[in-house]
């Protein structure tokens, strides 16, 4: 059994910067990819950024790349969101998961393991 625990989310302006968390627990965080998705109210959830189990690759929707980063520290069993320049249009609940494999995929159907989520809510 893995459980994701996200944290760091907020309220902040438009331009801000927050760095969201997700400490997973459980003995096997390094043998797969993790992944970062949103859902805002009255929309689907939606892929954010996916990282591998080595953290060498890394992929990101495009309405977050290059403000975006996401990364992950194996020996803490944590993944990271840095949020940069951040939007309103960003405001959602951010949702972190674990793939079933080693890659990442932009498809939430190959994530078998997801955090409650934590909110983030960017204003003008």
């Amino acid at each position: 059994q893995v459980q994701l625990e996200e944290s760091g989310g907020g309220l902040v302006q438009a331009g801000d910067s927050l760095r969201l968390s997700c400490a997973a627990f459980g003995r096997t965080f390094s043998t797969y990819a993790m992944g970062w998705f949103r859902q805002a109210p009255g929309k689907e959830r939606e892929f954010v950024a996916s990282i591998s189990r080595s953290g060498h690759g890394t992929a990101y929707a495009d309405s977050v790349k290059g403000r975006f980063t996401i990364s992950r520290d194996n020996a803490k069993s944590t993944v990271y969101l840095q949020m940069n320049s951040l939007k309103p249009e960003d405001t959602a609940v951010y949702y972190c998961a674990r793939d079933s494999g080693p890659y990442g995929s932009l498809r939430s159907t190959e994530y078998d393991y997801w955090g409650q989520g934590t909110q983030v809510t960017v204003s003008s």
